[in-house]
Parts: structure tokens; sequence; C-alpha cells
């Protein structure tokens, strides 16, 4: 074994780390993802209330009663 050459002993100290981070990388990808989810639903449900409120001013103009560009009744 030539002196450039890792021992067993640090190659299983490297593994050890890549193990470690591939566990924390696991660990924030998951935690993204769930992130991400909410996010989505959020964003969806938001977008369905932005929907109802377009809605409402055009069902209010639609329900209203006589003339839109009728004066006040004091003029």
């Amino acid at each position: 074994m030539s002196s450039s050459e890792p021992s067993n002993a640090e190659l299983g100290e490297r593994i050890d780390t890549l193990e470690m981070r591939l566990t924390f990388q696991d660990d924030t990808i998951e935690t993204l993802n769930q992130t991400i989810t909410a996010q989505w639903r959020e964003i969806d449900a938001l977008k369905r209330r932005i929907a109802l409120l377009v809605e409402r001013p055009e069902d209010a103009q639609g329900n209203a009663e006589g003339p839109r560009n009728e004066p006040p009744p004091h003029y």
C-alpha cells in the first residue's frame, strides 16, 4: 500500500461523512417537498377565493334595481 492511498479508517470516515450528508439532504428535500405542497394548496385556495370575489360585483350589478346612470332624487 502506497502512502497516497487512504487507509481503511480514512475510507470509513469518508463513507460515514457521505452517509450523514445524504441523510441530511434527504431530510431537507422531504421538508421542502412538504412546504411546496402546502404552498400549492394555499395558492389554489386563494385562487378560488379571488374568483368568488371577482364574481360578487358582477352579481351585484346584475341584481341592481333601476338604471345605473339615474341622477339622485335631489337634482
